[in-house]
């Protein structure tokens, strides 16, 4: 069963890399704590690289 969560954590980061609407990067950088907290040890280790790519937008 996939995680719904990670899933929607790497859409909205990627929405919020082709945007530079602040709201969009404050619903990537929510989702990325949601699913952190419900994430396999393989998918914490991506949602960290998905949290870099996010940090170096701002």
């Amino acid at each position: 069963m996939s995680n719904r969560l990670f899933q929607d954590a790497r859409k909205l980061v990627e929405a919020a890399k082709n945007s530079y609407s602040e709201e969009a990067h404050l619903k990537a950088q929510n989702a990325l704590s949601s699913a952190y907290a419900n994430s396999t040890t393989a998918e914490k280790k991506q949602l960290q690289e998905l949290q870099e790519e996010l940090g170096s937008l701002s």
